[in-house]
């Protein structure tokens, strides 16, 4: 089936991704593309919205875009630096804003009976973020909306569906954003809003079907939800034609090698746990440094991959869960990558000497929409509501060297703080969550003794994408227990502390 396709074409905003993200919401597909690098297909899309940007238009490095094969052809919706643009190469003026708008705004004027704004009103709140404002509209302009401080704050082109706002929709901030890209794209557009996650799941699987026939394929399964959607979509393909690798690295939390083990083969998984552990602990014995203890982790992890994969006879694909985002165009509007994205891929930086086709059956999807792919295929919610987990284990939040006494310890640590996060009902509004081993031990009084033990540090934050995050504000009483339950129950811990450092300027892990 042939779905409808809008064309989001980046200069280099931060809110980019969010856009093809709300536009995925309405069951409508989306592709990002660079302005500078765009598909040779324009005609494959139904519609084509303009992102915003870091630049200005009134700058001679500003980035331009040849609109002939677009404008005035298809459905056009210009986004903040996209309004700014349309208005001052066509006719219009932008000027350097007296103040700088940035941050929620109120509308105190919409075109009476525009489908543009259909069941948006008056103060309606929208998230603005730009120096400059337009002054004036381009040639055939028509003003849709104001703010009080934005006169031009929406506008229309007369002989042609071209739309333009100077506000971010895509944003949480802007109260009617969904709304507001539903008129343009369903109602003046026309795209047909059938992309579901029952329709991914029935076309995926019959494209795999058709790429892979009877060849074998081999999958790492991490115990995440990349992995296990991916591994699920090949089964569904390919049945015991694939073969699910699933690695103890010693690195897990506690009991998750058995426990994530049991619940792959409940799934009719073909899958073999390769507890490699002590070939790991021996790899890092002795080594602080945060890059070598990855590089060691991601060689072990290579070689034991190598030898379960080729004693499979004739495997011809290696599966891997990559996603959207490691995949968007890395030459972006800005000279670099649009985002910069850390990623820890099941298999990753495979050796040419495995000489395996490479097939990545999530590659079109987001985070949020791999989960939804996993819910429309009846997999379980636990699975697929866990936190991400990094790709190094508990390895990057030992800090300093690894020994098995300190992995003990934080997976003793780690299994209090997230056993209770799910007891109060705090797990699912915590994007992820984690324990840190602190290289320092501290005094402390125990019974009628001094102790000088442990320090672990707890991290919860909340994030759409991990990009950016904030500390999440876990109650009082909820820390209190918790940090009470670790230093009793965890021998060698006195003393637990809350990280409340949000990125940036902090990561979410501490290596």
């Amino acid at each position: 089936m042939q779905h409808d396709k809008v064309l989001i074409i980046d200069f280099g905003s931060q809110y980019t991704q969010l856009i093809a993200r709300r536009v995925r919401e309405l069951n409508i597909y989306s592709e990002i593309h660079p302005y500078h690098h765009l598909p040779d297909d324009i005609d494959g899309f139904k519609a084509v919205i303009l992102s915003g940007s870091p630049m200005s238009v009134r700058s001679d490095q500003a980035f331009h875009i040849d609109l002939d094969s677009i404008r005035g052809k298809k459905p056009l919706l210009g986004v903040c630096y996209g309004a700014q643009y349309l208005a001052h190469f066509h006719g219009g003026e932008v000027g350097a804003s007296s103040t700088r708008e940035y941050g929620r705004a109120n509308l105190n004027y919409v075109h009476p009976d525009e489908p543009f704004f259909k069941g948006i009103n008056k103060g309606s709140q929208v998230w603005m973020s730009h120096s400059d404002t337009i002054k004036k509209l381009p040639t055939g302009g028509t003003l849709l909306a104001s703010t009080n401080d934005v006169e031009n704050a929406a506008y229309k082109i007369e002989g042609e569906k071209t739309y333009a706002i100077q506000f971010h929709p895509e944003v949480y901030h802007s109260t009617d954003g969904k709304l507001l890209l539903q008129n343009f794209l369903i109602d003046i557009a026309e795209v047909k809003p059938d992309w579901t996650p029952n329709a991914f799941v029935e076309e995926t699987v019959a494209h795999l079907k058709e790429q892979i026939g009877d060849d074998k394929v081999v999958l790492g399964l991490s115990g995440g939800v990349d992995s296990s959607v991916a591994a699920m979509l090949l089964h569904k393909a390919i049945g015991n034609n694939l073969y699910c690798i699933f690695v103890n690295n010693g690195l897990l939390r506690k009991n998750e090698f058995s426990q994530v083990l049991h619940q792959y083969e409940g799934m009719g998984l073909n899958v073999k746990g390769v507890d490699a552990s002590a070939r790991f602990m021996e790899a890092l014995a002795g080594e602080s440094d945060p890059e070598k203890k990855r590089k060691a982790i991601g060689r072990v992890f290579i070689e034991v991959f190598d030898d379960e994969a080729t004693s499979i006879k004739d495997v011809t694909y290696l599966a891997q869960g990559t996603i959207y985002p490691d995949v968007i165009e890395s030459v972006s509007a800005t000279g670099g990558p649009s985002a910069t994205i850390k990623s820890h891929h099941n298999v990753g930086g495979l050796p040419d000497f495995m000489k395996l086709k490479v097939v990545e059956p999530l590659k079109a999807l987001f985070k949020d929409e791999v989960r939804r792919v996993g819910a429309s295929m009846g997999m379980a919610p636990e699975l697929l509501g866990r936190h991400p987990f990094p790709g190094p284990g508990l390895a990057i939040r030992i800090l300093g060297d690894i020994t098995p006494e300190k992995v003990a310890i934080l997976q003793d640590v780690d299994a209090v703080f997230i056993e209770n996060l799910k007891k109060w009902n705090l797990y699912d509004k915590v994007w992820q969550a984690g324990a840190i081993l602190l290289p320092v031990n501290s005094v402390g009084v125990m019974g009628d003794e001094r102790t000088y033990e442990k320090c672990v540090a707890l991290r919860a934050v909340e994030s759409t994408d991990g990009m950016t995050a904030d500390w999440v504000n876990l109650p009082y009483e909820f820390l209190q227990a918790t940090s009470n339950e670790i230093i009793n129950k965890v021998k060698g811990v006195n003393r637990v502390v809350y990280d409340i450092s949000s990125k940036p300027p902090a990561t979410i892990e501490w290596e």
